[in-house]
């Protein structure tokens, strides 16, 4: 299920987004100490990163981490591990501790998606918070419609937590938390913008479908999730 907070424009959907996502984050350090939060890469995110990286938290005590990656190395021009550490882990947010993904230093040769899942699991920690995007296909994190592991990806009975995903609509394979991992995460937060995205919005939240997986989310009774909308 899921909260509607819309915004007259980006720039205050950001600020308004990193605000909800540093309470959350804070609420996890009282409560326990320690805070995970996991990531979307894209473009799309870069204000939000900025305007979080700047809250006043103990982010030495704060790991942060990707709901998904490209299986290229992390100084490849489309890695979101790149994108996380130029934007996200400045400022105040330096301190933060990373959580990889994908291993630095590694040739794409290298970077097979086996190893790549099994190192990601090894890291693995289960986020406290979490920041989804969504495509114009409708997909989130790495669950993109008509990828051949989209059904393992949902299958909650038998959750692998992360997993390699082929799009069908997008280059590069990826390494995906799955629906299961995203439904046992507390603070669940989407970001959207423009029309065409609402349109896209609009058909996942109506029923849970696998044309677009964000409705496996939005319709999903474990999952409370915040919606960020601006036009």
């Amino acid at each position: 299920m899921f909260v509607w907070h819309e915004y007259e424009n980006a720039a205050a959907a950001s600020e308004a987004l990193a605000d909800a996502v540093a309470a959350a984050l804070q609420n996890a350090l009282d409560n326990k100490g320690s805070a995970v939060l996991a990531v979307s890469g894209g473009r799309s995110p870069i204000p939000f990163f900025q305007a979080l990286s700047q809250k006043d938290l103990d982010w030495q005590k704060v790991g942060i981490t990707l709901v998904d990656e490209r299986i290229v190395p992390t100084t490849h021009a489309d890695s979101n591990t790149a994108l996380a550490h130029e934007y996200l882990l400045q400022n105040k947010a330096a301190a933060a501790t990373w959580i990889p993904v994908v291993e630095a230093g590694k040739t794409e040769t290298e970077l097979q998606p086996d190893s790549v899942v099994a190192y990601a699991l090894k890291h693995y920690k289960q986020p406290d918070v979490l920041i989804l995007g969504m495509g114009g296909d409708g997909h989130t994190a790495s669950l993109f419609p008509q990828a051949p592991q989209l059904k393992a990806a949902i299958n909650e009975s038998d959750d692998p937590t992360l997993i390699h995903t082929t799009p069908v609509t997008a280059p590069h394979e990826r390494v995906s938390m799955t629906l299961g991992a995203i439904a046992k995460t507390e603070n669940v937060f989407l970001a959207i913008q423009g029309a065409e995205k609402k349109a896209v919005f609009d058909k996942a939240a109506a029923r849970a479908d696998l044309e677009y997986p964000t409705s496996l989310v939005l319709n999903h009774q474990g999952v409370n999730c915040h919606v960020f909308y601006s036009n």
